[in-house]
């Protein structure tokens, strides 16, 4: 289907489902046993659905139709529009990540030593809480697996040049 509907087309589709649902982010994701983060890249052909939550997927999205069901399960083609960047909120995340990420790498290295944190295991979740103020704020959470590097050592290359 995606290849005869674009990704933009099957993504508004989902969220006019999500919209006639009167359901939040928040509620699917507590439905559905995900992260909020998760629901919204799933409804944005972001990320794969997985056959079994496809059930509790449908069960909270009523009115998703099979069609649209099996076009989430394939691995989509995880983009974006370069000019997302421009929208003050992911222009505002970009900042702080860029700000503060040379530190969080420096702390990274300090507590787990020469690596990166995978976005491939990866869970993200946007929460709302009451600041010390009584102010509302808003609380991201990156929760990514740790991956060391590697010492490239040439006996553990796995070529079809080396004999057997």
């Amino acid at each position: 289907m995606e290849g005869s509907q674009s990704k933009a087309t099957i993504s508004s589709r989902l969220q006019i489902i999500k919209q006639k649902s009167g359901k939040s982010y928040n509620q699917i994701a507590e439905e559905t046993g995900l992260t909020n983060v998760y629901v919204a890249q799933l409804l944005k052909r972001q990320a794969q659905l997985k056959p079994e939550t496809a059930p509790k997927l449908r069960a909270a999205l009523p009115d998703l139709p099979e069609e649209l069901l099996h076009e989430m399960m394939k691995p989509p083609l995880r983009s974006y529009d370069p000019n997302l960047i421009q929208e003050p909120t992911v222009y505002r995340l970009n900042e702080a990540v860029m700000h503060f990420g040379e530190s969080i790498k420096e702390i990274i290295n300090e507590e787990f030593g020469d690596g990166i944190m995978s976005a491939i295991d990866f869970y993200c979740s946007v929460d709302k809480v009451k600041g010390l103020d009584g102010k509302e704020r808003v609380v991201v959470t990156f929760d990514g697996k740790y991956l060391p590097y590697t010492e490239q050592k040439s006996e553990h290359m796995v070529s079809r040049f080396k004999q057997q």
